[in-house]
């Protein structure tokens, strides 16, 4: 009952939760496996870890995915799984979990590619030993698409009300000063490296171009190759009934429905969310829900 009340709850998770859940799991599995059985940090964390060493890369490929699961310590993954939280909101009131994982983890990848890159090509960072950790690169991303499809809509950041786009900027700035100062210049680069695949990716899918629908078709090639056969249902006799009205039924509503979604979606780029009334807001949120 239990085990079936876990699976309940974790189904009703949007995308962004059930990645926060994930990542806490982590967190507290690696804890536990150091504490009770012995294990060394370094053993757990290398095998999550992304190298700077490229050919120390080659031999643990699946690491450009996940060091975006490993953090380093409570305050680490309590700010990354908070932004996650509230960029994803935002995030999932216009868009369903397919394209989430898109801007996720192509942030992820695109942060960790260059990592690897400035490790190679910059000599000032080659007598730093370090490697890298943490899902910011993604955070980072779908926060800085946020940002960026939405650059006029107002939050509320304690008393304040501030627009998305100057939440952007900041979070930006505040990583181009890091690195100018030195600290954690590898983390830091790969954050940058989501911002930009949030931003490139917004700006693109404006103008009506999905830069993430081959990856998309990819990540289905991968979940396909892990999901167990079905088994064939013996055939039986049926009578076939004429549901061609039907069909057409639900393939207008289908198109009138995703026509309204349009409609909305061009509506907040031109007007930003606020312009949106309270029905529409609604429906776009029913919407990402599905």
């Amino acid at each position: 009952m239990g085990n079936q009340n876990i699976r309940y709850y974790y189904n009703r998770l949007n995308i962004a939760e059930r990645l926060i859940v994930i990542n806490v799991a982590v967190f507290i599995l690696s804890g536990l496996l150091k504490i009770l059985f012995g294990f060394s940090g370094d053993s757990i964390i290398g095998w999550f870890e992304l190298p700077k060493d490229f050919f120390h890369f080659l031999t643990q490929p699946w690491s450009i995915v996940t060091y975006s699961f490993f953090h380093s310590g409570l305050g680490h993954i309590f700010w990354n799984m908070l932004m996650l939280y509230f960029a994803g909101r935002i995030f999932l009131n216009l868009f369903d979990n397919r394209r989430f994982l898109n801007v996720y983890f192509l942030g992820v990848i695109l942060g960790g590619l260059i990592f690897l890159l400035s490790y190679n090509i910059f000599p000032a960072l080659l007598g730093i030993n370090t490697s890298l950790i943490g899902a910011s690169a993604g955070v980072t991303a779908v926060l800085i698409f946020v940002c960026s499809y939405l650059p006029n809509q107002e939050v509320r950041v304690i008393f304040f009300n501030v627009k998305l786009w100057h939440i952007g900027v900041f979070v930006v700035l505040l990583d181009l000063i890091q690195i100018s100062m030195g600290g954690n210049v590898g983390g830091r680069l790969a954050h940058l490296g989501g911002a930009a695949l949030g931003y490139f990716y917004a700006r693109q899918l404006i103008g009506g171009n999905d830069i993430g629908s081959g990856f998309a078709k990819f990540l289905d090639v991968i979940t396909n190759l892990f999901k167990s056969s079905e088994k064939k249902a013996p055939l039986k006799t049926v009578y076939r009934k004429d549901n061609r009205g039907g069909a057409k039924t639900d393939n207008y509503d289908k198109e009138s429905r995703q026509r309204k979604i349009d409609a909305i979606l061009d509506k907040i780029s031109k007007s930003g969310y606020e312009s949106l009334s309270k029905a529409e807001k609604d429906f776009l949120f029913k919407a990402g829900k599905e």
